[in-house]
């Protein structure tokens, strides 16, 4: 799509800058900080949402998390208020969960560091107290779940009256989750003068709705999937490991140590995670090395040298220094970062699985990335399997098999001659079953058997299913993950019989709450006390059902006691109410 020309900033032409970035009218601070960062060149969505926002206007954008959405917001933003007046805070960002509103805010403070813009993160399930303190004080940006919003507007902690821009970021998850009306709430005490930018993965008639009652003529932008020819999709194994953000790292290096790949890239998205990725594989024994638009050719054509001759098993790379090198077949693409797309997911693994031989996709994902994997598997036409991160039993087996492995190439070669008169030295002293053992552990160690390893906490992942149609669903309707909560009281059955979603899916436990529609429950309650409260994903749970004086919630049966114990000591609307396991 077309937008009126923007005038670059003076900053483009300063030298060093990534010319993707600085064509897009970014000031210097904050090009000083991409680059800093590690950022080679914009995403699609970036490239299209920056110019249209520097320019003032309000946009409506829909791209599938993983693609960029954070920067493509957060830099106009940040330039905006940089040159503002100085009321403060000068900008709301309404998320759906408190880890998207953590992880929002912690962008944030990292893209506005040369700016000094202070941000603060407002979330149910932490104390209150610090936001309080943070908000007397002022802070430039809020980013808020609108829960916890609506409740310091309430108290009267949070003033609006100055805010020059507001951003909804996954908004048709707000809605999924029963925030309709407190999103509305909230944007009616937002000056007519702001700036809107709302973003979604999926632009159903509901988000349109909101998006013509608070928008001004705003710009509109969908990242189209790019064509893939027929068959050019890979024949690979794909798989995805779900863990929380702190433990990828933990995963990624657990997963390449049980795969033992003899080449592999890896791919990340900033310079700075390349580098970072590196060494903590070469410090597990790896031989890793990294390749980024940061390098010197000679610094690049030494790393290839080294890759293509097998000296070095992985190579790290950002997607921008990996395209267009002759790179050889490998064995294993890994996804330690999404990429910015589903077709460049594709471009990715089609470096694996090269002229009939076997090949493997490993993507590592957060939690919310799961839709991800939906965009995938109908590009490719193949599944992408999901599976729990090997846990250090497993591990350890694998270890002790690939010594066993290596014994037994070692027997087969021969060649034992100056080794047998060392046995039989030692067999005069020990037994020879236990010299073969001492033997055994020397080698096992030598392979890092003995390293000790924690634990990878595990995700319950729900089912996948197959992405529901909107046109099939009926204005104001619930979300699928909701469907066994009635939008309105005249839905209801007779008798007053709960609504049944065709039973749990595997894995699930079912918990009751003592609180129904006469306390004036939502499904946005219940998601907001158990994401928030319980520190549960909000993709983690399942069907809810809201009768009279009750509620039903499907949760992860590993989390179930968990959640009770916290529901149990929290007021949900105000109240405490009872919290135990539903016996069918």
């Amino acid at each position: 799509m077309k937008h009126e020309e923007i005038e670059p900033s003076t900053a483009t032409a300063v030298h060093g800058f990534s010319p993707g970035f600085a064509a897009l009218g970014l000031e210097a601070s904050l090009l000083a900080t991409l680059d800093a960062l590690g950022y080679e060149e914009p995403t699609p969505i970036q490239r299209e949402s920056i110019p249209p926002l520097l320019a003032g206007k309000d946009l409506l954008g829909q791209a599938a998390t993983g693609t960029g959405k954070t920067a493509s917001f957060a830099l106009p933003l940040l330039q905006r208020l940089a040159h503002g007046p100085k009321q403060r805070p000068g900008a709301l960002i309404l998320v759906p969960t408190r880890e998207l509103a953590i992880q929002v805010g912690e962008a944030l403070q990292r893209y506005g560091k040369e700016l000094r813009t202070s941000v603060l993160a407002i979330y149910g399930g932490a104390a209150i107290g610090p936001q309080l303190y943070a908000l007397k004080r002022g802070v430039d940006v809020v980013v808020a779940t609108p829960g916890r919003a609506l409740d310091h507007l309430r108290r009267n902690t949070l003033q609006l009256k100055h805010i020059q821009m507001v951003v909804l970021d996954e908004a048709d998850e707000m809605l999924d989750m029963g925030f309709a009306d407190d999103l509305d709430a909230i944007l009616e005490q937002t000056p007519e003068t702001k700036q809107t930018a709302l973003f979604s993965a999926t632009m159903p008639p509901r988000i349109k709705s909101i998006a013509h009652r608070h928008l001004k003529q705003p710009v509109e932008i969908t990242i189209a999937k790019e064509p893939v020819k027929a068959g050019s999709a890979p024949k690979v194994l794909q798989t995805a490991y779900v863990v929380s953000r702190p433990y990828r790292a933990a995963a990624l290096a657990r997963v390449l140590d049980m795969a033992g790949p003899k080449s592999a890239l890896v791919f990340c998205r900033t310079r700075v995670e390349v580098d970072e990725v590196t060494v903590m594989l070469n410090s597990r024994g790896h031989r890793a090395e990294a390749i980024h638009g940061g390098m010197s050719q000679p610094q690049r054509d030494r790393v290839m040298q080294a890759f293509r001759s097998g000296q070095t098993e992985l190579l790290v790379a950002t997607d921008v220094a990996a395209r267009g090198l002759d790179i050889p077949s490998v064995s294993h693409v890994i996804n330690y970062d999404l990429p910015s797309s589903a077709e460049v997911y594709v471009h990715r693994i089609g470096r694996t699985g090269r002229a009939g031989r076997e090949g493997a996709a490993i993507t590592i994902i957060d939690p919310r990335e799961h839709r991800f994997l939906r965009s995938i598997e109908q590009l490719t036409k193949a599944k992408v399997v999901v599976a729990p991160v090997p846990t250090v039993s497993d591990l350890r087996a694998k270890r002790v098999e690939r010594t066993l492995s290596s014994i037994r190439e070692v027997l087969t070669a021969g060649d034992l001659e100056h080794f047998r008169t060392v046995v039989t030295t030692l067999a005069q002293d020990f037994e020879v079953i236990d010299v073969a053992a001492a033997a055994m552990k020397l080698a096992h160690q030598g392979q890092g058997g003995e390293r000790d390893e924690a634990e990878i906490p595990a995700v319950p992942v729900r089912p996948q299913e197959p992405p529901y149609r909107p046109s099939q669903r009926p204005m104001g309707r619930p979300d699928d993950r909701y469907r066994g909560a009635p939008a309105r009281p005249s839905e209801r059955p007779a008798m007053g019989r709960p609504v049944r979603s065709g039973g749990r899916a595997a894995g699930m436990a079912r918990i009751y709450i003592g609180a129904g529609r006469e306390a004036g429950i939502r499904p946005g309650d219940l998601v907001g006390a158990i994401a928030n409260e319980a520190k549960v994903n909000s993709n983690m749970i399942g069907a809810i059902e809201i009768e009279s004086r009750f509620s039903l919630v499907d949760v992860p049966e590993a989390m179930a006691q968990g959640i009770i114990q916290t529901l149990g000591r929290t007021r949900i609307k105000g109240q405490k109410v009872p919290v135990r396991i539903f016996r069918d």
